[in-house]
């Protein structure tokens, strides 16, 4: 009990680092399943998956996956109805970090295919993959 009380201070320290460590993996899990480039472009090949950019107007416009409809992430619940629940759904935004709360806005909307983009436009543009201006 002594060695708690005289290093309390490094064990807070190793306990928060821990916790540090794994948050970025519980965070990309509440997004759901990601996909590669790979995997997100056959996809969308095999199923016709729909692809939902989700950053601003202004960041769609320099630059977005072939076919993409920009639905930014404050506008999905009034514009759900533009998408088709009986195909897939591949959520993008910048760099895979914020398409998570947008994919899990469409679950809760009724669509059960739906799929973050990891890494999202940055890793897209890295695989040398096509990008619409």
């Amino acid at each position: 009990m002594q060695f708690f009380t005289e290093n309390i201070f490094l064990i807070a320290i190793a306990f928060l680092s821990g916790a540090m460590l794994v948050w970025p993996l519980i965070r990309s899990r509440a997004g759901g399943p990601a996909l590669s480039t790979l995997q997100a472009t056959q996809l969308i090949n095999s199923k016709s998956a729909q692809v939902v950019d989700v950053r601003t107007a202004d960041d769609f416009a320099k630059g977005s996956l072939p076919n993409a409809k920009n639905l930014p992430t404050a506008a999905i619940k009034d514009r759900v109805g533009e998408l088709k629940k009986d195909r897939p759904v591949i959520v993008v935004c910048n760099t895979g970090s914020s398409a998570g709360p947008a994919a899990a806005q469409l679950r809760a909307s009724g669509f059960t295919e739906v799929y973050v983009l990891s890494g999202g436009l940055a890793a897209w543009r890295e695989a040398g993959l096509p990008v619409r201006k």
